[in-house]
């Protein structure tokens, strides 16, 4: 299988496992992770989700310029493709936080699904590219969107028009990426940050992500006052009480999601 699922203790981890083509993505591993995003979704019980690619070489290396559909690039642009490249760089639908844990290089599209992530971890020796125009192409799956709005402008265009690879610890200055570390260290500090999200009430982080990824076109006011289903959820929960109740306790609230 192109894609590995598995769910435990409220975290799903999906592994895009092609190393022998540096994980990029075909057509069926495109469809298999849409397909994942979808159970994510009709999964309460899931809370937090981990993204990684096989092997330690790459995380994605985009499309599978050799396995792909063959469309031209007009063609390919003209396709309904809403969430984005690997159904998860213009997602949101999705209200779970998602942790990119980048053991490699992320480029074209693979830096998209990086850039459409909520917390990013990476390895030192891991790159972030947009090499597209290098071989003609676009970013057209998020890269030009995202990536101006989420860094400098200048940095941004420096990224897109020269396609260069950007080293771990630039990234981590340019804010791309949270944290980095030796790769050795790579999986304890993915168990950290899902240790403390898992602290937080779901409904308050399923709130947060929903108003912050669903209002960002709209100015801070327009924004403060939409009545999205999740904020509401989390303001009626149980959990809600539970919260300050253990507060006051001085013990850990038992969060039921609910």
């Amino acid at each position: 299988m192109p894609v590995h699922f598995t769910v435990a203790d409220h975290v799903a981890r999906v592994t895009i496992d092609r190393p022998e083509v540096l994980n990029a993505v075909d057509a069926a591993t495109e469809r298999e992770l849409e397909q994942v995003w979808q159970r994510i979704e009709n999964d309460r019980e899931i809370r937090a989700v981990v993204l990684t690619g096989g092997g330690e070489r790459a995380f994605c290396t985009g499309a599978d310029m050799k396995g792909g559909s063959g469309a031209s690039g007009l063609d390919y642009w003209a396709m309904a493709r809403p969430n984005g490249f690997g159904g998860i760089a213009l997602r949101n639908t999705l209200d779970v936080p998602v942790i990119a844990r980048v053991n490699g290089h992320a480029a074209g599209g693979g830096f998209e699904m990086v850039l459409g992530c909520d917390i990013v971890l990476s390895a030192e020796e891991a790159t972030f590219s947009l090499p597209e125009a290098r071989v003609g192409r676009l970013p057209l799956d998020g890269g030009m969107t995202l990536l101006q709005r989420q860094i400098p402008f200048r940095a941004a265009m420096g990224i897109m028009l020269t396609g260069r690879r950007v080293p771990a610890s630039e990234a981590l200055a340019l804010g791309i990426v949270n944290e980095v570390m030796p790769r050795a260290h790579l999986d304890a500090a993915v168990d950290r940050w899902l240790k403390d999200i898992l602290a937080c009430a779901p409904l308050s982080v399923r709130a947060i992500k929903q108003v912050v990824r669903r209002t960002a076109h709209l100015s801070a006011s327009e924004a403060q006052a939409t009545r999205l289903p999740a904020l509401v959820a989390a303001l009626v929960s149980e959990d809600s009480d539970e919260g300050v109740k253990a507060f006051v306790a001085k013990r850990k609230p038992n969060w039921k999601g609910r």
